[in-house]
């Protein structure tokens, strides 16, 4: 079956008892067991499992053409999860440009815990080889990466993380499945943050892992229900009602970003936009080769520096002030102080994040209301 069949149907056949074509939330507790060590249907406690959640785990797993999926609250709390692979003493290969959320669970979490970190041109497979030691047991990245929008060569990538016996793990959270299936280029394992494009609505907090490998699959499952960062049931029915209608959201987010990209690239008040659906775009080719599509995500900056920054977030009236992106609604985000102000001033610089950049999160509104939108911003 195709991606748009699966979305609606993998793991989601009709109810059993009813024959209600939408899955059932859930919404329990605890089962009841047919004797002492004999759960019915395999359900204990809707920590370890809920039939709502399973639901969930089968379709990602489908749609990321992966063996095995898991839920869990948030992206955050997936990313932890899969760190949890590690001990204190491995080693961590990180992109250089990652969601600052990422960066933070690395730098102030993971690293006094005991994990070595170090990071890596995300653009060059080699620098990722030349930062590989003994004892290097995960390498992360994003792609396209949060908030300069680069791409990572999955392949090439994932060659150097299986010379050196580590996991490739790739943050699918940007594009979502349908433009982008990273297990199929070579990556060991995929985290998303739900919240996002597979959500789709800005209206629940959730996150993902999906994998083929077995060992990761039981190591990080046992985490999961360990530690306890699941989703509840209607969490769990939100997303997947999310999931039926990402490739038509999808293919529009990206008509809407392409349009309006190529708008801000001609618009004399922009000094440079990224965004690799663009010709111009360094890496467009290598996008080109290992996505469909381009997604949703625009980041720009503009001449003037950050007074330019504030006049244009004050002027807006469709694209709101507000972290977050992949709903249906435009967002605009200033990421030095509000999704990456956990690197600091220095972090940022040696990153490239200027104080004049902002990053767009191009809805599903008419594009010519946001044509217009930004052009009454930008002047």
């Amino acid at each position: 079956m195709r991606f748009e069949t699966r979305a609606i149907h993998d793991g989601q056949a009709p109810d059993f008892r009813t024959g209600a074509v939408t899955v059932p939330v859930y919404q329990t507790s605890t089962y009841q067991q047919d004797a002492i060590g004999r759960p019915r249907e395999g359900f204990e406690y809707s920590r370890t499992g809920n039939p709502t959640r399973q639901a969930l785990e089968e379709a990602l797993a489908s749609l990321e053409g992966g063996k095995y999926g898991l839920a869990f609250a948030s992206g955050v709390a997936a990313s932890t999860a899969v760190l949890n692979l590690l001990k204190p003493g491995d080693h961590v290969v990180a992109g250089d440009d990652l969601y600052g959320g990422t960066f933070r669970l690395l730098d102030k979490v993971y690293r006094p815990w005991g994990l070595q970190v170090d990071y890596a041109d995300s653009t060059d497979p080699a620098a990722f080889a030349a930062a590989v030691r003994p004892e290097t047991r995960l390498i992360w990245v994003e792609t396209p990466t949060n908030p300069l929008l680069k791409i990572v060569d999955i392949t090439s990538v994932a060659e150097v993380a299986r010379k050196a016996g580590a996991w490739l793990v790739v943050d699918n959270t940007f594009v979502s499945p349908y433009f982008q299936r990273p297990l199929e280029l070579g990556a060991d394992i995929v985290v998303h943050s739900t919240t996002k494009y597979l959500g789709g609505h800005s209206d629940v907090i959730g996150g993902a892992v999906i994998t083929s490998d077995q060992e990761a699959w039981k190591n990080i499952k046992f985490y999961q229900n360990a530690a306890g960062a699941v989703p509840g049931p209607w969490d769990a029915w939100l997303i997947l009602r999310g999931l039926k209608t990402l490739s038509v959201r999808l293919r529009e987010h990206e008509r809407n970003a392409l349009r309006l990209a190529n708008l801000l690239e001609k618009h004399p008040t922009v000094e440079r936009v990224y965004y690799p659906g663009l010709a111009s775009h360094p890496q467009h080719a290598l996008a080109a080769s290992q996505m469909s599509g381009f997604g949703g995500m625009i980041s720009f900056e503009l001449k003037g520096g950050f007074s330019a920054v504030e006049r244009f977030v004050g002027r807006t009236r469709l694209f709101t002030l507000g972290e977050s992106l992949g709903g249906i609604e435009s967002l605009v985000c200033y990421p030095p102080q509000m999704t990456h102000a956990a690197l600091g001033p220095e972090g940022r610089a040696l990153r490239g994040i200027r104080d004049n950049l902002l990053r767009l999160s191009v809805g599903l509104e008419h594009v010519e209301d946001l044509e217009q939108d930004l052009l009454q911003a930008l002047l």
